[in-house]
């Protein structure tokens, strides 16, 4: 039987179905790239935001085509838009032989088989546990980086958010099967770990009573073969002094830290619901470039939340301007269904959103590149991944986590190998990327 898996949304999803193909490898599937060549297709869909609703609601039509046009037998929806929308699911897109849910992809094998009798099964589990990894992971890519999914769900309940609903509360993947799995990725070449979930500085909460992402990081630290690990998704509110210590004494840790805040005025972070304030978020931002003077902070923000003024944008403008966040994304808000927010009377116009979130952007650019320029003839450890031409590399500096931020491009006669770590002399950039060479090879 040959399968298909399309892994739409986040890397945390890719986890997941990574996840799926071990448990499907293990029964006897073989894979394929093209859903015209399956008997099955999967997809691990996203519904976040309208957008990648949107995706996931064209890409089930797509590929369910192929139920008449092509060879497929069936069309298995995994993720997030099945767990969010079941019914609305079976009733509108007949496409769709079986749903799998967030918290139910040990069961996917189960729903296959019923799917190719022609009855639509429905499993969704309830959030008290997480499903079984036993079976391993099925690596999609081959590259010398990875990403380990550490916890599922979230607490926090922001007023804009949805995670809670679809995903559960927060439950963090036990400290022996993330190390089973860190070794088992390390084997395989992995070289980079990038530790991922709804928010990773939680990590232990629900084992420990307490904290424990420095217990964590050093176990994961002690794995031969990894030697760079990456925090994403860090909630200012959750950083303390003795994880951002810790960061600075272990070299394997990346000094780069993705810390989404949303926004910095006190009336929205409190109408977002939001953990943090202003006050809070700018003492964690002193702290980390204390302790860590080299360190690359990425964030998120928010822009046209319900009731946002004119004066709260210029207000988040001017501290984008000020705190110069190495790496920034911005979306204009999105009104989902279910969430309290969705209901707030005072919505803002989508062109007044989209207008705002591309002045923050403007103005990200322009501190993106001022930083570069600061770059230029400094020497930085970076990550090959690959050959681009003859004499050209791409690789990333430990400022840029892989597929959302920049990239450096070195330019050697050497043979590079792909998971290489380098010291490249910055020479020049282009808009978000750098240039360089080996440093060795200005010191011959």
């Amino acid at each position: 039987m040959k399968a298909c898996f399309v892994s739409l949304g986040c890397d945390k999803n890719l986890v997941d179905t990574e996840h799926m193909m071990a448990i499907l490898s293990k029964d006897g599937y073989d894979f394929v790239s093209d859903p015209e060549d399956a008997d099955v297709a999967i997809i691990n869909s996203c519904c976040f935001i309208a957008d990648a609703l949107e995706e996931s609601i064209n890409t089930i039509i797509e590929i369910g085509k192929l139920k008449t046009e092509g060879n497929l037998k069936a069309l298995i929806l995994a993720g997030c838009l099945g767990q969010r929308f079941t019914d609305g699911v079976l009733e509108d897109l007949p496409e769709v032989d079986g749903i799998v849910g967030t918290n139910s992809y040990d069961e996917l094998s189960a729903v296959i088989k019923k799917a190719l009798t022609g009855e639509k099964e429905v499993i969704k589990k309830d959030f008290s546990s997480l499903p079984s990894n036993e079976k391993g992971r099925f690596l999609t890519n081959v590259v010398p980086y990875s990403y380990l999914k550490i916890a599922e769900g979230c607490d926090k309940h922001c007023t804009y958010c949805i995670i809670p609903s679809i995903r559960g509360d927060f439950r963090s993947v036990p400290l022996n099967e993330l190390v089973e799995e860190a070794k088992m990725l390390a084997a395989s070449g992995v070289k980079e770990l990038n530790l991922v979930a709804q928010e990773v500085t939680l990590w232990g909460v629900d084992l420990y009573g307490k904290k424990s992402l420095t217990l964590l990081l050093e176990q994961l630290s002690l794995i031969d073969g990894i030697e760079w690990i990456r925090l994403l998704y860090c909630y200012p509110e959750e950083i303390n002094e003795e994880l951002v210590s810790y960061m600075a004494s272990n070299p394997k840790i990346c000094h780069y830290i993705d810390m989404p805040i949303q926004h910095c005025s006190d009336t929205i972070l409190r109408r977002m619901g939001r953990k943090t304030s202003k006050a809070d978020i700018l003492e964690k931002i002193s702290l980390l470039r204390e302790k860590m003077p080299d360190i690359a902070l990425r964030t998120t923000l928010i822009c046209g939340f319900p009731g946002e003024t004119e004066e709260n944008h210029k207000e988040l403008l001017q501290f984008v301007r000020e705190t110069a966040f190495d790496r920034l994304g911005c979306f204009a808000y999105s009104q989902e269904d279910g969430t309290p927010a969705a209901k707030f009377e005072d919505q803002i116009e989508e062109d007044v959103k989209n207008t705002w979130r591309d002045e923050v952007m403007a103005l990200q650019q322009e501190i993106i590149f001022s930083t570069n320029q600061t770059l230029v003839g400094k020497t930085l450890s970076c990550f090959v991944e690959g050959k681009v031409e003859d004499g050209v590399y791409a690789a990333r500096t430990y400022r840029d986590a892989p597929e959302v931020d920049g990239y450096i491009f070195i330019e050697t006669n050497r043979e590079l190998i792909s998971g290489d770590i380098v010291s490249v002399r910055v020479t020049d950039f282009k808009e978000y990327d750098l240039i360089g060479g080996l440093q060795d090879e200005f010191t011959k």
